[in-house]
Order: C-alpha cells, then sequence, then structure tokens
C-alpha cells in the first residue's frame, strides 16, 4: 500500500524550486527589521535572556561567514561546527550554504554523552575548517590533539566574523544538486554515516514540512530546543523559517533538561500566534513529568498549534497523560501530532496533523508478528498513527521480493520524493544497499530510485502505522517479537524499572536466538530497599505471560547505563555489545561495593 503525491510548487517550474538559500535575500528585502531567530539564553540568567535578529542583519551575517569561509577554503570542502547552539551557529549554516561549502552541523567537544559519535562524524568528514567560539576553543584543540582525526588547515571563530565583509560576498548559482551538508545518523549500530543533503532536499522537506504542517494558518512561529546538530532541530529551526520568512524561537537543549517547563513557557509567551513545536517521544513524557499545579498556574497554551512527536517510537501513555496535564493549560485535544521522519529523507516524511487527537489502534500483538493487521477491541497492543506523507509517496514493501503490500500487511517502509537523498559520504556500497532501491511490480508508482529506511510498518485506512526496526526484531522459536512490547512489559513489571531506559534484545543461541533484557535502575527505589531477586522474577514472570517467552538473561543497571543515540532512542545493538563485553554498570556489582 502506498501513500502520497508530489506538490506542485516541486515541480519544475513551482514556487518551491527556489533554493531555501536564496530566499533569505528576499526576505531581508521584504521585512528587514521583522523578527526571523531569537535565541534565549538561560546561562547568563534563569528567566532567559533574549537575542534577535532581523531578517535584514541576518543576511548580512550569512554573507559575511560566506566571505570568511572561502577566504580559507573552497567550493567541496567541509566545515565542522564545533560550537554551542546560538544564533552564531545557524549564521554558520547559512554562510556555508551561500559559500558552497558543505557544512558539518556537529557540536563542542565539551557535549557530555557524545564523544564516540563526535570522533566517528569529524573523521568521517575530513573537515578542512572548524568553525568554533572562543570559550569552545581548549575543548576543540584537546579534541584535535587527543584523537586520530584530521588536523583542519584554519579554525574561525563564529562570534568575530566581521558583519562588514558581507559587502565582499558576490552570490553564486545554487543548483538544486548541489550538497549543501553532511547529516551524521545517530551511530546506535555502527560507525556514523553522513548523509548527503542537497539544497534541492533541504528545500523540499522544509516545504512539504510546512504543507503537511501548517497550512493556512497566519502569522506562525517555531519554538525550539532541539539540538541543531539534529536533523529535526535544524530542519525545525533553520530551514522552516526560511520558507516564508517566519519567525523561530529556540534554546539549547542543556536549558530544556534542566527546566523542561520553559519549553512551555516560551510557547505560552507567544499571544495571538499559531505556536508550532517538535520533540520527541521522551520529552513529552519528562516536561509531563513536571507539569504541576504550581508549574501550571498562569500557563496558556492556547496557541500552540501543533506539537509534532517523532524521532522515536510514540508511547501512546505519553500523548493521554501529556494531553491530560496540560489541557488545563489550553492545551487543544488535536494539538499532539505524531509523526516519522528519518535523516536519509532530510527528516520529515508524515505527520498526523489534522487537528484531531491522535489516532491509535487496539492490534492483535500475535497476528502483527506474523505481518498481518487484525484490529481488536481490547487488550494486546496499541499502534499510533503517524498520518500521511506530504509531497512524497511513501510504500510499505516486501523487501525480498520489493513488491508492495496491500493494506493491512507489514512490510519495510519505503520512500520517494524530492528530499530523499542520494547517499552517504564516501560509502557508495551502503550508498546502494539504502537508497538504490527499486520496485519490482512499480504500476502507477515510480520504478526507483527508493529509500529503504530500515523500519517496518503498514498503512490502515490510508494512514501510515509504525510497528519496528527491521535490524532490532527478535526471533526465538521461529516467532517474531518486537523489542519495544518486551520494553513495555518489563518497564511496567517492577517500579525498580526505569521507565523508557530498556533494551531488549537477541543474543545467539545454539539453536535459536535467546533473549536478554538490560533495564535501568530506577532512582526512585533506594539500593538499601532493592531486592534484585524480586525484580528479576517479577520481570520474567511478565514476559512470560504477556509474550509467551522466557528471558534467557535480565540486567539490572545502574542510571545512565542503557546506550542511546543522539536523539535519545534506546542504542540495542551498542546495549548488546556491551553486554557482550561485560562493560554494564550493574546493579549487582553496585549493591557488592557497599557491602
Amino acid at each position: 500500500m502506498a501513500l502520497g503525491s508530489l506538490l506542485p510548487e516541486l515541480r519544475p517550474g513551482g514556487s518551491g524550486r527556489t533554493p531555501l538559500i536564496e530566499r533569505l535575500a528576499r526576505w531581508a528585502r521584504e521585512k528587514p527589521d521583522a523578527p526571523a531567530f531569537t535565541f534565549v539564553d538561560y546561562s547568563l540568567d534563569p528567566s532567559g535572556v533574549k537575542t534577535t535578529l532581523g531578517w535584514g542583519e541576518v543576511e548580512r551575517r550569512a554573507r559575511a561567514m560566506a566571505a570568511t569561509l572561502r577566504r580559507v577554503t573552497g567550493p567541496g570542502e567541509r566545515a565542522a561546527l564545533l560550537l554551542p547552539q546560538s544564533l552564531d551557529y545557524l549564521m554558520t549554516m547559512l554562510g556555508a550554504l551561500y559559500a558552497h561549502v558543505v557544512a558539518v552541523p556537529l557540536f563542542s567537544p565539551d557535549l557530555p554523552g557524545h564523544a564516540e559519535r563526535l570522533i566517528g562524524a569529524y573523521a568521517d568528514a575530513e573537515p578542512t575548517v572548524v568553525v568554533t567560539t572562543r570559550d569552545a576553543l581548549p575543548q576543540v584543540e584537546r579534541f584535535l590533539a587527543d584523537h586520530d582525526v584530521p588536523r583542519p588547515k584554519e579554525i574561525v571563530f563564529a562570534g568575530e566574523v566581521d558583519p562588514g565583509l558581507a559587502g565582499e560576498w558576490r552570490d553564486e548559482p545554487v543548483g538544486f544538486d548541489d550538497l549543501a551538508y553532511l547529516q551524521y545518523t545517530s551511530g546506535s549500530t555502527r560507525r556514523p554515516a553522513g548523509v548527503e543533503i542537497t539544497h534541492g532536499n533541504v528545500t523540499a522537506n522544509a516545504v512539504q514540512l510546512w504543507s503537511g504542517w501548517a497550512p493556512g494558518k497566519p502569522d506562525p512561529e517555531l519554538v525550539s530546543w532541539l539540538p541543531l546538530f539534529h536533523d529535526m532541530g535544524l530542519i525545525a529551526t533553520m530551514a522552516l523559517p526560511l520558507v516564508y520568512g517566519d519567525h523561530a524561537i529556540f534554546t539549547d537543549p542543556v536549558s530544556f533538561i534542566m527546566n523542561p517547563m520553559r519549553w512551555m513557557r516560551l510557547i505560552a509567551e507567544r499571544p495571538g500566534k499559531n505556536v508550532y513545536t517538535a520533540g520527541p517521544n521522551f520529552a513529552y513524557e519528562y516536561v509531563t513529568s513536571m507539569g504541576s499545579a504550581e508549574r501550571l498556574s498562569g500557563l496558556d497554551l492556547s496557541g500552540l498549534t501543533t506539537c509534532l512527536n517523532g524521532a522515536e517510537p510514540i508511547r501512546t501513555s505519553t500523548l493521554s497523560t501529556f494531553a491530560d496535564v496540560f489541557a488545563g493549560a489550553g492545551l487543544r485535544p488535536g494539538a499532539q501530532a505524531p509523526g516519522y521522519g528519518l535523516a536519509e529523507a532530510t527528516v520529515f516524511v508524515t505527520a498526523a496533523a489534522e487537528d484531531r487527537p491522535p489516532k491509535v489502534i487496539t492490534v492483535d500483538r500475535e497476528a502483527l508478528t506474523r505481518g498481518t493487521l487484525r484490529l481488536r477491541e481490547d487488550g494486546s497492543s496499541l499502534l499510533v498513527s503517524c498520518g500521511r506523507p506530504s509531497g512524497q509517496f511513501v510504500a510499505i514493501v516486501d523487501p525480498e521480493t520489493r513488491t508492495e503490500q496491500p493494506d493491512g500487511r507489514v512490510g519495510e517502509i519505503w520512500v520517494h520524493g524530492p528530499n530523499t537523498a542520494a547517499g552517504y559520504w564516501r560509502n557508495p556500497e551502503r550508498s546502494q544497499s539504502t537508497f538504490g532501491g527499486e520496485l519490482s511490480e512499480p504500476g502507477a508508482l515510480p520504478s526507483g530510485p527508493w529509500t529503504r529506511t530500515g523500519d517496518y510498518g503498514l498503512v490502515h485506512e490510508g494512514e501510515l502505522y509504525v510497528t519496528g526496526r527491521i535490524k532490532d526484531l527478535i526471533i526465538v522459536d521461529g516467532r517474531n517479537h518486537y523489542p519495544q512490547d518486551i520494553e513495555l512489559t518489563t518497564q511496567e513489571a517492577h517500579l525498580a524499572v526505569r521507565p523508557d531506559h530498556v533494551a531488549a534484545f537477541a543474543s545467539q543461541g545454539e539453536e535459536t536466538e535467546k533473549l536478554v533484557i538490560v533495564a535501568e535502575r530506577n532512582r526512585r527505589v533506594p539500593l538499601g530497599r532493592l531486592d534484585l531477586r524480586e525484580v528479576e522474577t517479577a520481570v520474567r514472570a511478565a514476559v512470560t505471560v504477556e509474550h509467551e517467552m522466557s528471558v534467557h538473561d535480565f540486567v539490572l543497571i545502574e542510571p545512565g547505563g542503557v546506550s542511546r543515540t543522539s536523539s535519545g532512542k534506546i542504542a540495542r545493538a551498542a546495549t548488546r555489545r556491551r553486554y557482550r563485553d561485560g562493560a554494564l554498570p550493574t546493579t549487582a556489582a553496585r549493591l557488592a561495593s557497599r557491602r
């Protein structure tokens, strides 16, 4: 079953064919003083210090950065962004787009928890230029000295670029097939791969997202804390405002983690506006947990038009609790919009943004593991609709026969459109495997090239439902099991298991795969009152009853021990490697050390 169609404005001659960076001059000319980007800095003041740039100033700074980059490197060379989230980060990205220098959006080396990803992505990109700040320079120099990575020819300080250089820049033609930047994937299963995002890709995806997410709403504004080195944060914060010259207000992820209610308060500060925001499932769950009556007092979320939930599996419990907690603050029932995307499609693929409560269906888990949708009225598994695509095609395909599957049949999700990338940086073999999909019987659909997402899903009543990752599927005694189902059962089995911090995966046995579950300890259960045998017994019993399978090994580990990707997803393969290597911080070892 396939969904979608191409947008008329993205076809030759359409208004959407103007490269995104070329729109910057238009907004600078038509509304130079209108707000373009506002950064809220909570490190200077707990209440937040706002700095706003108008479209005229944004263009001037971007052109100055373009001139600076071209003084030190040439078209097609890479510039790695090793600086904190800020207005300077955006100006560097825009300047690189002008200069035909391939941006590599990364982060300052002092960002905790991402060292391995930074090393892999930086080494793969081989940048000739590093853009950073004076404050981050010691960390950058230490990173370059301590690791076997290429030394850049130049280091540029983003905050010290002379705005007067803007007049030095002369526009050059921008082709839709010209490489714009490298979006590095999370690297949860292997070395990070740089998705080659062209000017055409980023332009198309920004138009697609607005078309499917915010059609016909006047004065839209975006509020975000998402990291700019991640695909969803970059497209939402940088690309969306450029489509129609709208306003984006953003802060940094650390400020959100320290106080998630800042996110909601920034939204509430925009009266009379149609506000859009986005985040992964854990963010909505996190902010909901902080939504006390005192914190909700005076909060007005009636202007929140759409909040996209994507980047990781969407839990129905999160959708319902977020709606319940913030309903008193004016949150509309139809504001939540579950969606689906991936870096290989720039980011956005589908969203359920039809101004209605999220659609959830109850399905027979046993039938689903056999690849068939069977609706039920009670129990079993719940699936969340991720809506429909806008401006691209989505097909459910049997990966072995490459044939399109009918409505209600599980298959691999394939994507085709102007937003899908052509390949990975300097990796032709993997590029062909991912981006070279061809339908054996295309019918009315394009025969190719299709992007193979690696995700299982199905179409029901014209909407996409994601069922899990192909590589994560657990096959025990010939039966398929989705790890997220087992993880949910595990976290509900005992209070000592930390919610959303469980990894279920298969370990190869002599005759069949064996189930291993690694779960973080919940800090709310004191170590002194923890009974490891009780926790393990509860988990084993729950999995046996719910999934009719035995647990080969259950390991309770200390908080923070489950590997995660840069977008917050559970990195099952990385956790499995650490399990096999005996590198997990087990709670049993922690208890033994206290004796």
